[in-house]
């Protein structure tokens, strides 16, 4: 998939889920609770626990996790540097097709910064 704008990507997403948080609000509800929790500080802040969601959302391909874990480090002032160097790592665990979605993913943050 060609993705021409992750902010589009992430307001289309975002709007698509109105339906499915009516039609199934306790699974839903209960997605963002664990999402809440699994981003709480603790041993790793939630700036290093985006960096991690980040570089899954590249191994599997996913435009929409890129798109809305870019939009996240961006507002918690990850560097061009931190998530460059995390995809690094996505590209290693990932192969030839994660630096495709890694050079996708340096566009997405670069969308949500000054940046882009």
């Amino acid at each position: 998939m060609t993705v021409t704008s992750y902010k589009a990507l992430t307001q289309q997403i975002a709007g698509n889920l109105v339906p499915l948080n009516k039609a199934v609000p306790q699974v839903m509800q209960s997605f963002a609770e664990m999402g809440k929790a699994a981003n709480k500080n603790g041993a790793l802040d939630h700036k290093t626990k985006e960096l991690i969601a980040l570089a899954i959302g590249v191994a599997v391909r996913c435009d929409g996790c890129i798109g809305f874990h870019t939009k996240a480090l961006a507002k918690l002032g990850a560097t061009p540097e931190e998530v460059h160097e995390t995809l690094g790592v996505a590209v290693y665990m990932g192969g030839g097709p994660s630096v495709m979605y890694a050079a996708n993913a340096v566009a997405a943050f670069n969308e949500f910064t000054d940046a882009g």
